[in-house]
């Protein structure tokens, strides 16, 4: 395939997809985005996802979220916890915060339904965690600006693509035919697919910033180093395969990073507060991150926090860009859209539908598009799904987008911020994106309610049935929306005495279905209801249970059992919706969305 191509193999296919659900045109925002199937919005809905990207015109604009239809409860209650751990920490007895202050927004169909800012800004004088005086901290407010750490490898991926768009790049092309210094050492053949997707078999990291002298001798470094594994054999993300996509832009444009990004991304889209290398005037805006004394960098605030970047002069393709809420929420919607925003195109729709289409299947706990990171648990909770992207930075910030909700999920910490040994967020962003999925509706799937359970991790919740006395081998049929992580199961179980319990085999129809009989249920992203057939042995005496049964960490949406129907060969055993009474629940709920 010739350099010059417009669009690779892989970038055709997704056009291909795209084509069934969006019309599009050469002029910048006159494309045209259409639901595959016909029928009205879906507004506030998890349970009926969307097909192709919002219409190009959809801008950003506040609402309540009942406007939208979402249930405003478990948002509320999603962003007071994550407010709340700005004062404490979810682990017992730990001793700080679980990090300084935080930023969140949260939008469905074009409507921001939720913002916060809670915590402060600056807090500590150094790494021990020394509280500075009252007057000297600084509150986190709504345009605070925060370092973004990897988030930045969005922006290097959005404009590589966009020299794909221009027929400048082929993603399937060996990365030495445009960086020849890079083809030595066993990566001839590593791709910028392979870049974008972190399967080139380079290695993680590299301190380039304390093994090599200067800017030159660092970028050098990186050209020269071998692979650690072969070329496409393996996942293993690496701030190397950005930094060498980002030299990439700089030898094909022409320009450094930040002036590309700038021109191509941030200005069209008018995020006027996102780049690399913040100007010192909008400092009272910025985080502080973490007292560095290796180097010896104090208290950092408004300068890269990644060494790396900061000894590449702020400007890399792996770290270094500053955005706010409110500016990577532009850039989400325009995500959505298809790629434009208030007429501005930065995307055509294919290539979008290109960068958000698994190139990892090789890999299934790493799904992985061009630059973005798939339907990833443990950050996005309750919105993850194969049509689920987004990415996390090291600093304490990410970015969640729902493709088939139409909605995104915003978390900004400095959580470095003394200290980077002071852990992980990762059970905040969760908590978020959750909060979010369960303010979408799933709505029962007859009559006006359907038995729900959202327990948290390491939990159990039982609905069971009371005594039943059939005639034959009992008939089991109900409805299931399961929205799980893989190792949270629904089990229906028998027992005949009440204390001793069997599962019962499943037989299961519906989009995303177990093909085979399972005795479980499982699983993230079909979205759909599940119709649920068993058969139990006859017994004179029988009660049955849905037990729903969490592990230690992660969890999806939650589970919803409707329409319950269990019949012998002569009899109505059991119904459901007429008699909800004869069901007894321990952490389930009757909810009518």
């Amino acid at each position: 395939m010739s350099r010059r191509s417009v669009l690779s193999g892989r970038v055709l296919g997704a056009l291909v997809a795209v084509l069934a659900t969006v019309t599009t045109t050469s002029a910048a925002g006159a494309s045209v985005s259409a639901e595959a199937g016909g029928g009205g919005p879906a507004h506030g809905r998890f349970d009926n996802p969307r097909h192709g990207f919002a219409p190009p015109g959809t801008v950003l604009r506040d609402a309540a979220p009942a406007r939208v239809g979402l249930d405003p409860a478990p948002i509320e209650e999603a962003v007071a916890t994550v407010g709340g751990w700005t004062t404490s920490h979810p682990t017992p007895g730990t001793a700080h915060p679980l990090y300084s202050g935080a930023v969140t927004l949260l939008a469905h169909d074009g409507a921001v339904v939720s913002r916060s800012a809670t915590g402060y800004a600056v807090r500590y004088a150094d790494a021990a965690g020394t509280e500075l005086p009252q007057e000297q901290r600084v509150p986190m407010r709504g345009d605070t600006i925060f370092d973004m750490a990897s988030v930045t490898k969005l922006f290097t991926s959005i404009v590589v693509m966009q020299l794909v768009e221009s027929g400048d790049v082929d993603v399937d092309a060996p990365v030495a035919d445009y960086l020849p210094e890079f083809g030595v050492n066993g990566k001839e053949s590593i791709t910028v697919a392979q870049l974008l997707t972190h399967t080139s078999g380079l290695v993680s990291w590299v301190p380039l910033w304390s093994r090599y002298p200067d800017v030159p001798s660092r970028i050098q470094a990186v050209m020269d180093i071998a692979p650690r594994t072969t070329p496409g054999t393996n996942y293993e993300y690496s701030d190397l395969n950005l930094i060498t996509l980002g030299v990439l832009v700089e030898r094909l444009t022409g320009d450094r990073l930040d002036e590309v990004v700038a021109r191509r991304i941030t200005r069209p889209l008018r995020m006027t507060d996102t780049g690399f290398n913040p100007p010192a005037s909008k400092l009272d805006r910025m985080v502080a991150t973490e007292f560095q004394a290796t180097p010896p960098r104090g208290m950092v605030r408004g300068s890269v926090h990644d060494e790396n970047a900061w000894s590449l002069d702020g400007v890399a393709g792996h770290a270094g860009i500053f955005s706010t809420a409110d500016d990577l929420a532009v850039l989400a919607q325009t995500i959505l859209n298809g790629g434009s925003y208030r007429g501005a195109r930065i995307l055509r729709p294919a290539t979008v539908a290109a960068m958000l289409d698994n190139h990892n299947e090789e890999f299934p706990a790493n799904a992985h598009g061009y630059g973005f990171e798939l339907d990833q648990i443990w950050f996005m909770g309750g919105l993850t799904g194969p049509r689920t992207a987004g990415h996390t930075g090291f600093t304490g910030t990410d970015l969640v987008i729902d493709l088939a909700s139409r909605s995104f999920a915003i978390l900004l910490t400095n959580r470095v911020h003394p200290s980077r040994n002071w852990g992980s967020i990762n059970l905040a962003r969760e908590t978020l994106s959750t909060g979010l999925a369960k303010a979408l509706a799933v709505e029962p799937e007859r009559g006006r309610d359907s038995w729900y359970t959202g327990i948290g991790d390491a939990s159990q919740s039982t609905l069971t049935t009371v005594s039943l006395r059939p005639s034959g081998h009992v008939r089991v049929v109900f409805d299931a929306f399961v929205d799980s992580e893989v190792t949270d199961r629904l089990m229906l179980e028998a027992s005949a005495d009440g204390l001793t319990w069997e599962p019962v085999p499943l037989t299961v129809s519906g989009r995303g279905a177990p093909e085979e009989e399972v005795v479980s249920l499982s699983g993230t992203g079909h979205r759909d209801w599940w119709t649920v057939r068993a058969q139990v042995p006859h017994a004179a005496e029988i009660t049955l249970r849905w037990r729903f049964v969490t592990d230690a960490r992660y969890t999806g949406r939650g589970i919803n059992v409707d329409n319950l129907i269990i019949t012998d060969r002569d009899q109505m055993l059991l119904n459901g919706e007429k008699e909800p009474h004869r069901v007894r629940p321990e952490g389930w709920q009757l909810r009518s969305r």
